[in-house]
């Protein structure tokens, strides 16, 4: 079956840097487009970064641009996400998506478990 498994999450002070990594298994991984999410307290699920399968494009949500860096190994399976200059407000949950290239269907998208990251002012 499908794992999807986080890990790197912690507690940081604000200016410092964390790097998640999402690992996959039981895909064929270079099929997939990747993406992060986060969940605040309260709040909604919204997307941080994404990667098109190949690494060729990536895009981000507007308060991590210019700190938060999406990347991915396709021979790991592994997609990253580097966190630099983190703020309080980047305190949440975050979750690693895996979404087949090409298919709109929720059948064909898979979720980790999350890994908080917690930033102290």
């Amino acid at each position: 079956q499908v794992q999807v498994v986080e890990s790197g999450g912690g507690l940081v002070q604000a200016g410092g840097s964390l790097r998640l990594s999402c690992t996959v298994t039981g895909i064929t991984f270079s099929m997939y487009n990747m993406a992060w999410f986060r969940q605040a307290p309260g709040k909604e699920r919204d997307v941080v970064a994404s990667i098109t399968w190949s690494g060729a494009n990536t895009d981000y949500t507007d308060s991590v641009k210019g700190r938060f860096t999406i990347s991915r190994e396709n021979t790991k399976n592994t997609v990253y996400l580097q966190m630099n200059s983190l703020k309080p407000e980047d305190t949440a949950i975050y979750y690693c998506e895996a979404r087949l290239r090409g298919s709109t269907s929720m059948a064909t998208r898979y979720w980790g478990q999350g890994t908080q990251v917690t930033v102290s002012a």
